[in-house]
């Protein structure tokens, strides 16, 4: 079993990946024979992440992560759903993961609709996140203890970064 990631270790991890992506130069790590034998037994992943079905923005790839990095629940404009709930909340009470990400991206159809439905009053949190935090106690817990920490990014599809725009707990040190 891999060691406790705080959820700052875990985003400082996710940005360094994102960044290798950026640049051209990611590592691909973890994507070997002896890894899928390493983590076939189980699984101990570092972040889960929340994003669109959109073919563009693989997470593992964009965040140069390997087999058994990142618990991945992905459905068209990451729509709040209890099966969404409750798959994160398995990676939060069982899989141990410190950081959830919520991964939106440029010229999203799905969300841009939804936004622009309930526009008239900008809400402190973006949709998906409160919708998240308020459908979870378990999620919502978990933050106010500190273990956990839920990161909402837009991933720029031409560039290939994902920017942070809202952050629910601590990823500094």
């Amino acid at each position: 079993m891999s060691e406790r990631v705080t959820p700052a270790q875990a985003w400082l991890e996710m940005s360094r990946g994102n960044e290798r992506f950026v640049q051209g130069t990611p590592r691909h790590p973890r994507q070997d024979v002896e890894r899928r034998a390493e983590v076939a037994p189980s699984q101990h992943p570092h972040a889960a992440l929340f994003g669109c079905s959109d073919s563009r923005l693989a997470a593992e790839i964009i965040f140069d992560k390997g087999l058994g990095d990142l618990f991945v629940v992905r459905n068209a404009g990451q729509v709040i759903s209890e099966s969404v709930i409750g798959s994160l909340e398995y990676a939060v009470s069982v899989l141990h993961v410190p950081l959830i990400v919520v991964l939106g991206h440029d010229d999203c159809g799905a969300v841009n609709a939804a936004i622009d439905s309930v526009k008239p009053g900008a809400a402190p949190l973006p949709p998906h996140i409160a919708e998240l935090l308020s459908g979870s106690e378990l999620i919502s817990d978990a933050v106010a203890a500190g273990t956990l920490a839920v990161v909402g990014a837009n991933y720029r599809l031409l560039e290939g970064r994902a920017v942070p725009d809202v952050v629910v707990g601590t990823v500094h040190h």
